[in-house]
């Protein structure tokens, strides 16, 4: 499951429209944290993680934040 999450997160970074891609307020960006999230703690709670990063993706929040 994890491998295919990762799969598929990839897939994103490679066809998603660069405007979208660009916006992210954190580094790592919100796609390669899911990665690191996924990797490290497994598909249910990377999923997770990765959600809330994305949820909390608002002025004034940003900065770096690793999982």
């Amino acid at each position: 499951m994890a491998r295919l999450s990762v799969s598929a997160i990839h897939l994103y970074q490679r066809f998603a429209p660069h405007r979208l891609r660009s916006t992210c307020r954190y580094e790592p960006s919100c796609s390669n944290y899911a990665i690191l999230a996924i990797e490290k703690y497994g598909a249910g709670k990377g999923w997770r993680l990765a959600l809330n990063r994305i949820y909390r993706c608002k002025a004034p929040n940003g900065g770096t934040d690793y999982p």
